[in-house]
């Protein structure tokens, strides 16, 4: 394998002359000028349907992605999502339904697609013996517009590595490499599985910075995630799924009014505080116990904390850690699946 991949790199370097006869390297196209802007959806999945003999992984999922949108697909691992992106990039063939991508049937004809997508998958095998610079040059030879290997590199910070062989990297550099690659046919749609697996908090907000960028520069996003605070940060809309269904989808904050309108009051658990009292207590509509703490779900905060105070004082306790806090979409997501992310 490793032989094969410096003979494509050396192949690419010969066929780089001008029609001339030269022998000069022909200069790359290095910016892709997008599609024009029609209105029609980058991405639409029509009833996409995906079985694994008895396992039905993808079951009747459909939604549409906008020109310049960052879409991000929640789910624990098995919901389905990986499916589903695989179908739209042309990798896997749905049982049924459409998956229509920048006007094409991704499905019918997914060739059509490679040049014009970018697709980082969740585990990629690089050739162990090939610089980082070998490796972006050997994937930038395959695309007919292409980023410059030097730009692709700073940009993901892998300029101390350059020369470095991909088995010399740590994971989240090969990390970094792996999104690095999905750049260098600088990609209309960009499909991004799990990116930020294994990055470091400072890696992490590059590649965040990296994806508003593309979003700045009209291309779209579409990416999975297991980052509850990755997906608020970063995307426009949010479909949750599990199970191969879409169980909602929509902006964050459309999700979480959606399912909740009111506030938490969250304190430790208090022996002898039962639910029953907690329940009467003013604006309190729902009593839930997570992790140690009891959450009172109330729209009348300061009723409801009033309340409690009084009754903790007639027991002679105090509430510990008390706090209010506002819905998340992990509430939505847990309040949707009744189960955390799985890694």
């Amino acid at each position: 394998m490793i032989m094969i991949g410096r003979r494509l790199l050396r192949g690419y370097r010969q066929r780089q002359v001008t029609a001339s006869g030269s022998g000069r390297p022909a200069p790359p196209v290095w910016h892709r000028e997008l599609s024009a802007d029609t209105g029609a959806p980058v991405i639409e999945a029509r009833d996409l349907r995906k079985a694994y003999g008895q396992i039905q992984a993808v079951d009747g999922v459909s939604f549409t992605v906008a020109r310049g949108e960052i879409f991000g697909m929640l789910g624990p691992n098995g919901a389905g999502k990986t499916t589903t992106v695989e179908m739209l990039e042309g990798l896997r063939k749905a049982d049924s339904g459409v998956a229509m991508v920048l006007g094409i049937d991704a499905g019918r004809d997914p060739d059509a697609l490679k040049e014009r997508i970018g697709v980082q998958l969740q585990a990629s095998s690089l050739y162990p013996r090939l610089t980082v610079t070998e490796v972006i040059d050997l994937f930038g030879s395959f695309y007919q517009h292409r980023r410059p290997t030097e730009e692709i590199i700073e940009a993901l910070d892998l300029g101390e590595r350059r020369d470095g062989r991909t088995s010399e990297l740590s994971g989240g550099q090969q990390q970094r490499l792996s999104v690095a690659l999905t750049l260098v046919n600088d990609p209309e749609l960009i499909f991004l599985d799990e990116p930020t697996t294994g990055l470091d908090p400072q890696a992490r907000r590059l590649l965040w910075d990296l994806v508003r960028v593309k979003k700045e520069e009209g291309r779209t996003v579409m990416m999975t995630t297991h980052s509850m605070e990755e997906a608020e940060e970063l995307c426009d809309r949010v479909a949750i799924m599990d199970h191969g269904h879409i169980l909602e989808m929509g902006t964050v904050s459309e999700l979480i009014q959606r399912r909740f309108k009111d506030l938490s009051i969250r304190f430790d658990t208090i022996p002898g505080l039962d639910d029953a009292r907690l329940s009467a207590l003013p604006g309190v509509s729902r009593v839930v116990h997570e992790d140690g703490e009891i959450a009172l779900y109330t729209p009348d905060v300061a009723s409801s904390i009033g309340g409690l105070l009084a009754a903790t004082t007639a027991m002679g306790a105090e509430p510990k850690n008390l706090a209010v806090r506002r819905a998340t979409l992990e509430d939505v997501f847990l309040e949707l699946t009744g189960r955390a992310l799985r890694d």
